[in-house]
């Protein structure tokens, strides 16, 4: 790790890590589900605020030029970020949900006929199973799972009775929300091609922790969203080959995402603003496009190489404690910063409860992960997340907190 990942530095970037929660020192560890927000993305959206709101695309005047060329800059900033070809294949959308369903109701509606599969992995977030159930069930395709055993580790000995000519479409996360598993996903995407099945990732855990490169990976849609990279909530990101979003529908109609409109029809604006209809997050773009520039400034790599040595301390100590059982790799080469685990019989929510007393934030219940608890036979969990501002001493904080859960609990 270079000498510019400086964590005691970067934490002083984030001015909500002063606060105290019930006269303890905040200690957040609910990343996963949201990334805490440094001081240059509330400012950058403060100053867009106070100097040039104006609507984008449609004015000639000063402020709208302006709001236009930095909304549209964010645009760029990101298409670098993940090495997209150009910035016309990255569209704008409320978040990786939002993302994910575009691609299933505008390319899904369009692509999938009856008797076509879709297949996804076990262990995807909600967002990434219920838009292709709803889509499956509108057109009569069928889902189908790739299985995780129970490391959390993906079956890909599967793939080869899994993956047929009725396969159209794999949708798989970069990185478990739940498990913290990193996803083979570059095999998965090379069996796929052999079948001749498009592959969208879910980046939402990936993006924010790994370096990420959509041309090497060589998939076909990937989605993620700002708030959980140190940006603000309210907007994600569609990637999509550039081919593939030129062939597809809107998802939306409504006003900037037209060229021409008649009493009798319409025709539709170039990528991307096809898919943008109305007034867009024009704040949360410019505080986007900050967040990516911070992110830059520390390196994804170092942001990889600090959460795998918080990952790996994180399963040290917690390996500790009596009744303490981990879901998910045991291995920090293959895990993101994310530890999910049940304790002995208390349930998750008491469990948050009694942290929470002590300034520390955690998840708990099923992380809108529900057949994947099914599958694991549990109900509900735990979990910790990390990111590029936790320090090894929360972790500490964290394993005192449990001790003291299992005395109140006389476990």
């Amino acid at each position: 790790m270079t000498s510019n990942f400086d964590v005691g530095k970067i934490r002083q970037d984030f001015p909500i890590l002063e606060r105290r929660v019930h006269d303890q020192p905040l200690i957040f560890l609910d990343s996963a589900a949201s990334s805490q927000k440094p001081a240059c993305v509330i400012e950058a959206m403060n100053h867009y605020y106070r100097n040039t709101h104006a609507n984008v695309h449609r004015g000639v005047h000063t402020l709208s030029e302006e709001a236009t060329e930095q909304y549209e800059g964010a645009r760029k900033k990101i298409a670098r970020f993940i090495n997209a070809k150009s910035s016309r294949e990255i569209v704008y959308t409320r978040n990786a949900t939002e993302a994910i369903n575009l691609v299933a109701f505008a390319w899904g509606r369009t692509n999938l006929r009856a008797g076509d599969e879709i297949l996804l992995t076990e262990s995807e977030h909600h967002s990434n199973i219920v838009p292709w159930q709803m889509v499956a069930r509108e057109v009569g395709a069928k889902v189908r799972y790739i299985p995780v055993d129970a490391k959390g580790y993906l079956d890909t000995s599967t793939l080869d009775t899994l993956l047929t000519k009725q396969t159209k479409l794999v949708g798989i996360a970069s990185m478990s929300n739940v498990l913290g598993t990193i996803l083979p996903v570059s095999e998965v995407i090379q069996q796929a091609r052999a079948v001749g099945a498009l592959v969208l990732v879910d980046g939402a855990q990936g993006v924010p922790h790994l370096p990420t490169d959509v041309q090497a990976l060589d998939c076909d849609f990937m989605a993620f969203s700002a708030h959980k990279m140190c940006g603000p909530t309210g907007i994600g990101v569609l990637w999509g080959r550039r081919e593939l979003l030129e062939a597809m529908p809107p998802f939306m109609g409504g006003g900037d995402m037209i060229r021409k409109v008649t009493f009798d029809g319409a025709e539709w604006n170039d990528l991307p603003w096809k898919f943008e209809a109305g007034t867009p997050a024009i704040a949360e773009a410019i505080g986007f496009g900050a967040a990516i520039d911070y992110l830059n400034a520390l390196g994804m790599s170092n942001v990889r190489a600090h959460e795998r040595d918080i990952i790996a301390y994180a399963l040290e100590r917690l390996a500790e404690v009596p009744g303490l059982t981990l879901i998910g790799p045991d291995d920090p080469d293959r895990r993101g910063g994310v530890a999910t685990f049940t304790l002995d019989n208390i349930h998750p929510h008491d469990l948050a409860d009694i942290l929470d007393h002590e300034g520390i934030a955690i998840r708990a219940g099923h992380h809108c992960a529900q057949p994947l608890h099914q599958k694991l036979g549990v109900q509900a969990s735990s979990r910790a997340s990390f990111y590029i501002y936790t320090l090894r001493e929360e972790i500490d904080r964290l394993v005192d907190g449990l001790y003291k859960a299992k005395t109140i609990f006389k476990r």
